[in-house]
């Protein structure tokens, strides 16, 4: 049953309660104009028809009760559709031993009837009562027919004791004189069970409120029906009628009790299971099928309607896209960020491309566009193009301006594979190899699959490489412009594979980044470069800096200051000798990244933003973050190509700093133009070929001098200038 309060229910019966209450008011206030009111002749008549429902209403519950307990074996509903079955044809015999019906076994008479009332009367009271406070259990088939049957037995047993010719029980209603002491006792003390029962059935309530509520009701009616029962001054008297109508009532609440607990609550229990059965298999298929955070179909999605579309000879065409910078801005700003660039990515494409072809997301944060039609080359890159301008605008997402580069990869059934898992990855190889193209947009072509193949042998490699002492360090002077001095320089990974020799930072940095690799390079980076560094301070008697690389997977472990602080202790540098570079993806989210610069400030290092300019940081934020120095990239510096030249990055990066009091390093000087635009902008710092290209440790010692003599012959020279 349910426990919830049904305030529309109660207030339901509370109006079937208040309409009874008028009709009690009309017959008392009117009892001598209603008596008789519908004649003495056709009394019988009308007594016949009510208790014909009566009859009727009691066999339901019966009924009711006899084909629902079948699937539902609890004691109680097979009691109370027995004692039903028992007043059912108690209830018929009263009406047709009622004094004036016509010949059944005996002539009919008050003696029958009162009898046959008075027996349904005190079931009416203590069977019920006696079935309320029955533990509830499971039942089995055999007890439920035998209680049917005991039923009967006792039913029949006491009409054939009721009907015997000399008369077996006392006489209850003498005509003339009315009704006996006895018929009067047991009249109230049905009327007193009835009382006993309301008192039971309202502590039971809350466990069962509506089942309770109505049998309360049918208790109270029962009751109104035994005074009128006991007040009326003969059979014509309209109370007598209510009584009979009263009742009727009864049984109607009574069978309503049943219905809602055999039929009604177990239907409504069983189509709410079956809504929330339905709701779930939905949501199941949407999980199943659908990507959680875009709501397109996903990548199983994807391969069913591929399995079922690709055949036949007509071409059909798989894009697959994806940001570049995705993972950064995860990494950085979070997932809620990524989400939502991923979000409203999504809705652009959708606008884009509509219900023209199908639009699916696969779970590395790619998008897939499938066209089920031939389409040219042309057609399909100017498709590519379209989504690549639409996906250039900004993603505002809070305070974040967030872009980023769209990849392409495409690939074609059925020259480029035949099967759906090929044609997908085969897409991939493309869009993977399309970031080192200037459109970003490739069609796929068996050689890529031989780079694939390259690429992951590579990453086997790269896992032997640090073990097998492959990699090391390269570091680049940089030159104070206002001294002269090199007193400073960055450190840069290399790689010497044994057999397919100098292998680029390029190729395998992000092979490391994906894999996992660069938290163990990165710690070892960081403990040769101030190793060497230390080792440098002693053979130049002087102090040194060196500038070492992060990755966004270092900067954001958990241990990250202690494994600084260990390295530090360790390697016994100067904190005030190492510099920190992080990149301006790593900035975006402030609110991570600021106490981790302060943490690595206080032990007194120093942090650079590397390759300002080129990234997605809010410039409003640099006053707020706990950096010291900004290096401009190489891209900027490379436009400068004569001292008549102007840069206007070059110039706000500069002032900007000077402005926040932050060093400047100018990083690709190649040409002495460059060299003398960036002194006279007052720039403090610069690296590049035109001082030194990287060089191994070992020669940066042998060199050191004659690099540094060179260095300021030239600053010499401009100073003359």
């Amino acid at each position: 049953m349910t426990k919830t309060f049904d305030r529309k229910y109660i207030r339901n019966i509370s109006l079937y309660l208040i309409c009874s209450i008028l009709l009690i008011a009309l017959v008392v206030l009117f009892s001598d104009e209603l008596y008789g009111i519908f004649g003495e002749e056709n009394y019988i008549s009308v007594h016949l028809l009510i208790e014909l429902l009566s009859a009727i209403g009691t066999m339901s519950i019966a009924a009711q009760l006899w084909l629902t307990t079948r699937f539902n074996l609890f004691n109680k509903d097979i009691y109370l559709g027995a004692l039903f079955l028992s007043i059912a044809i108690l209830t018929v015999c009263h009406m047709i031993s009622y004094k004036g019906m016509p010949f059944f076994i005996t002539e009919s008479s008050p003696y029958q009837a009162t009898w046959f009332y008075m027996i349904t009367r005190l079931l009416l009271a203590f069977g019920i009562l006696a079935i309320m406070v029955t533990k509830n259990k499971k039942s089995t088939i055999t007890a439920r027919n035998i209680a049917f049957g005991t039923s009967i037995l006792l039913t029949f047993a006491c009409i054939i004791v009721i009907y015997q010719p000399n008369r077996l029980l006392p006489t209850l209603v003498e005509e003339g004189v009315g009704t006996t002491t006895l018929k009067n006792i047991l009249q109230f003390l049905a009327l007193a069970g009835q009382i006993v029962l309301i008192l039971y059935l309202n502590k039971q309530v809350k466990r069962a409120i509506r089942r309770s509520l109505l049998f309360i009701t049918a208790s109270i009616y029962i009751i109104i029906s035994d005074i009128f029962f006991i007040t009326y001054n003969d059979v014509y008297d309209i109370s007598n009628f209510t009584g009979h109508v009263f009742q009727f009532f009864a049984y109607v609440a009574i069978f309503r009790a049943v219905y809602f607990t055999t039929v009604e609550y177990p239907f409504k229990s069983m189509s709410e299971a079956n809504k929330h059965l339905e709701q779930s298999r939905k949501e199941m298929h949407q999980m199943a099928y659908y990507d959680e955070i875009t709501t397109l179909p996903n990548e199983r999605f994807l391969i069913e309607k591929l399995n079922k579309s690709i055949h036949g000879l007509t071409q059909k065409t798989l894009i697959v896209m994806e940001f570049d910078r995705i993972t950064a801005i995860k990494s950085s700003l979070g997932s809620f960020y990524s989400e939502q660039m991923l979000k409203m990515a999504a809705e652009r494409i959708s606008n884009v491309i509509g219900e023209k072809y199908f639009i699916s997301k696969l779970r590395i944060d790619q998008f897939v566009i499938y066209i089920n039609e031939y389409k040219e080359d042309e057609e399909i890159t100017k498709l590519c193009k379209d989504l690549q301008n639409i996906m250039a605008a900004p993603f505002h997402i809070q305070h974040f301006s967030l872009t980023g580069n769209l990849n392409i990869g495409i690939a074609h059934y059925p020259k480029d594979s035949t099967t759906s898992e090929n044609l997908i990855k085969y897409a991939q190889f493309a869009m993977y190899e399309a970031d080192k193209v200037p459109e970003r947009i490739l069609f796929y072509q068996s050689s890529m699959l031989n780079l694939r193949t390259k690429r992951v042998e590579l990453e086997n490699d790269l896992y032997k490489a640090l073990e097998n002492d492959e990699l090391f360090l390269q570091y680049q002077p940089q030159l104070d412009l206002q001294t002269g001095e090199i007193k400073s320089m960055e450190a840069l990974v290399r790689w010497n594979h044994p057999t397919k020799g100098w292998i680029s930072p390029m190729d395998f940095i992000p092979i490391a980044e994906e894999s996992g690799l660069i938290i163990p390079f990165g710690r070892w980076v960081l403990e040769t470069a101030c190793r060497q560094t230390m080792e440098l301070q002693k053979v130049l008697n002087k102090p040194f800096k060196v500038s070492v690389n992060l990755s966004v997977g270092q900067l954001f472990q958990d241990n990250f200051v202690d494994i600084i602080k260990e390295v530090i202790k360790d390697t016994n540098i100067s904190p005030q000798s190492l510099e920190l570079e992080i990149t301006e993806s790593m900035t975006m989210n402030t609110n991570y990244i600021t106490p981790i610069l302060k943490d690595l400030k206080e032990i007194g290092l120093t942090i650079a933003i590397d390759d300002f300019g080129t990234g997605y940081s809010s410039l409003s934020y640099l006053k707020d973050l706990p950096i010291d120095c900004l290096k401009i990239d190489r891209s900027f510096v490379q436009k400068v190509t004569n001292i008549e030249d102007r840069e206007p990055l070059v110039d706000m990066i500069i002032s900007m700093a000077q402005h926040l009091k932050l060093s400047v390093v100018a990083e690709g000087i190649e040409t002495i133009e460059q060299l003398q635009y960036l002194q006279r902008k007052n720039c403090d710092f610069i690296q590049g070929y035109l001082i030194s290209k990287p060089i191994n440790y070992e020669e940066l010692v042998e060199k050191y001098e004659e690099i540094q003599q060179e260095a300021k012959e030239k600053v010499y020279q401009l100073n003359m200038i």
